[in-house]
């Protein structure tokens, strides 16, 4: 991924490398949009003039773009001068199955990262997480498993006692997910059985961390879509 730590060029200008997790309609026809960005965490930001029809930022102020944001940093605000959008994925946007969970991916992001906060290894696990989704050959159920667990890994959000039932298998493959290398997190499969306990176990997790209803997994809950 591009970009200087700091992400400054000057001018009161900054570039930086990010995802963008959600936008917002402000007045008539500005945005406010919340990236996720290597070198500054997370950070809001406005795009003027991002609804009208020629505006150039109308593509890229959306979720799920990833790519380079030249961004003007005012005294207690960011504003979007251009950006440089490098993947759409727009294989989940343009799938009903794949586009919720998705969301839910990027407010399961957004919760854990901060402003200003060292969120590379977020973006990272974000970012490698939507290209495993978008792949037909993964079982989505295992990508939101593997996702889940490893990000609540990265964040101290593990009780030991949520896992200590597992088999051998299933305490190998939560291994497996929590220790390895993002670039091979999504290149293996469980049993049904393994994956099961695995699932039930990193629930138990999840409720005993996370006091938070995701509106994304509510909708997930709610039209019953069944990830195969």
């Amino acid at each position: 991924m591009p970009g200087n730590p700091s992400g400054e060029i000057g001018d009161n200008l900054i570039e930086v490398t990010g995802i963008v997790l959600s936008s917002t309609p402000v007045g008539e026809y500005d945005k406010r949009v919340e990236i996720l960005t290597k070198e500054r965490g997370k950070l809001h930001a406005f795009a003027k003039g991002a609804r009208k029809p020629n505006s150039p930022l109308i593509g890229g102020i959306r979720p799920f773009c990833f790519g380079v944001f030249t961004l003007y940093e005012g005294k207690s605000s960011y504003t979007v001068k251009q950006l440089s959008i490098s993947n759409f994925f727009e294989e989940i946007t343009s799938r009903v199955e794949y586009v919720y969970l998705g969301y839910y991916f990027l407010e399961f992001a957004a919760y854990y990262s901060r402003e200003y906060g060292d969120e590379y290894a977020t973006l990272k696990l974000l970012y490698q997480t939507l290209r495993a989704l978008s792949k037909d050959s993964l079982d989505n159920r295992l990508v939101r498993l593997i996702y889940e667990l490893r990000m609540m890994a990265m964040n101290g959000d593990l009780d030991a006692g949520c896992f200590q039932s597992l088999s051998k298998t299933g305490a190998y493959a939560a291994d497996f997910i929590i220790h390895t290398p993002v670039e091979r997190l999504f290149t293996f499969a469980l049993s049904e059985e393994v994956f099961t306990e695995l699932s039930e176990a990193a629930e138990k997790n999840k409720i005993q961390y996370i006091n938070k209803t995701f509106k994304s997994e509510e909708v997930l809950n709610s039209i019953n879509i069944i990830f195969s």
